[in-house]
């Protein structure tokens, strides 16, 4: 694989962890009914977390910034031209 398609190619997969982890994290929390403390008082709602999907939420948005970094400071460094790429001697 070329040093442009690689690079191209790691962007296209930061942006596809990068929505992996924002799908997973809307699965992350769910609502519970939680019983009253006391007679006559209401029942009330509580959030409660998954902590396997906010693992994965974790490391889906570390992956996407880490493959973006490298994605796009390739694609930069590939069309910079230096002083040396134009030296003959």
């Amino acid at each position: 694989m070329t040093t442009p398609v690689r690079h191209v190619a790691q962007a296209v997969l930061a942006v596809a962890a990068a929505a992996g982890a924002a799908l997973s994290w809307l699965q992350v929390q769910s609502l519970v009914d939680v019983a009253p403390v006391t007679e006559g008082q209401p029942a009330t709602v509580s959030v409660v977390y998954d902590p396997p999907m906010m693992v994965l939420t974790l490391v889906l948005a570390t992956a996407a910034g880490v493959l973006a970094i490298l994605g796009i400071a390739g694609l930069r460094r590939g069309t910079r031209i230096t002083a040396l790429d134009t030296y003959t001697p």
